[in-house]
């Protein structure tokens, strides 16, 4: 099932997406939730497949203004330096625990709108990433166990802003301009993808290839991820942890590719679909 974030005629709503159309759940929010995050933390997602969607109002796909697929999720846990192919043209040693840092949900943008350059920088660079939604509170959990606490997975555009990044060993200042971190288009329920590790990953700029990979080449793969995350922190219900990208970055081509306005940069991860943004310039 994929499940969207979207306003329509001036509410903010969520459905469920069936090909061309959405399947408008407004009226049920009473009993699921007001909003995907809420719906998850209610665990009404069983609920959900159970419910006749014949029923219920559709919107023609291309009428909404799609949201970030969790706007407002407590935690946003990113990994870096996660794929094998991105330690070597980063010449980095590989890492032995996940290199951890955070995104602010006020720093996300959502499918079809646009990712934000900032004045004070134009080296933006484009990072496709699988992104792991929390379904339950998950403390201290194990490995085998991990995938049962995800609720779904979505595409991920981890923009960063390369120089602001580079200021100090820490990235939060390179990853946390507004309007930079794409999150989308929906996200897909987690008993359609049995195995995160088997999905592959094509970032594309203005319709040519920049990465491609496989998520089996993480080096911590999301079990261990959630096993790691989990024992420093509680993850609640519609946390997001962004898995890291693989190779192809623009900073570490010959010659060095920023996003600029008027680009199009898209994510597509297979089983779920494609995270389609523009660039523009932050007024």
């Amino acid at each position: 099932m994929k499940i969207a974030s979207f306003t329509y005629q001036d509410r903010n709503t969520y459905g469920v997406v069936d090909g061309n159309q959405i399947v408008d759940l407004d009226s049920m929010k009473g009993a699921l939730g007001t909003d995907l995050k809420e719906l998850i933390a209610n665990d009404r997602l069983l609920e959900l497949r159970q419910i006749d969607l014949n029923e219920l109002p559709r919107i023609d796909i291309a009428q909404v203004t799609f949201l970030p697929v969790i706007s407002n999720p407590g935690k946003i846990l990113c990994v870096g330096i996660n794929y094998a192919t991105h330690v070597r043209e980063t010449g980095r040693d590989t890492p032995v625990f996940p290199m951890i840092f955070t995104r602010f949900a006020d720093s996300q943008t959502a499918h079809q709108q646009a990712i934000l350059r900032p004045s004070v920088s134009q080296k933006l660079d484009f990072e496709g990433e699988l992104a792991v939604v929390i379904g339950k509170t998950a403390r201290n959990v194990k490995q085998d166990e991990a995938l049962d606490y995800v609720a779904g997975y979505s595409c991920y555009n981890d923009g960063s802003v390369r120089d602001w990044q580079k200021h100090t060993i820490q990235f939060i200042p390179g990853k946390n301009f507004p309007q930079t971190g794409g999150f989308g288009p929906w996200l897909v329920t987690s008993d359609e993808i049995q195995d995160p590790q088997s999905l592959t990953l094509t970032t594309r700029l203005n319709g040519e290839v920049m990465q491609h990979t496989d998520t089996s080449d993480m080096i911590f793969d999301v079990r261990k991820l959630i096993e790691y995350c989990t024992t420093f922190t509680e993850l609640a219900p519609g946390d997001v942890i962004v898995t890291g990208t693989t190779g192809g970055v623009g900073a570490f081509r010959d010659p060095a590719v920023w996003m600029k306005p008027g680009d199009i940069v898209e994510i597509e991860i297979s089983s779920i679909g494609i995270l389609r943004n523009t660039i523009a310039d932050e007024e």
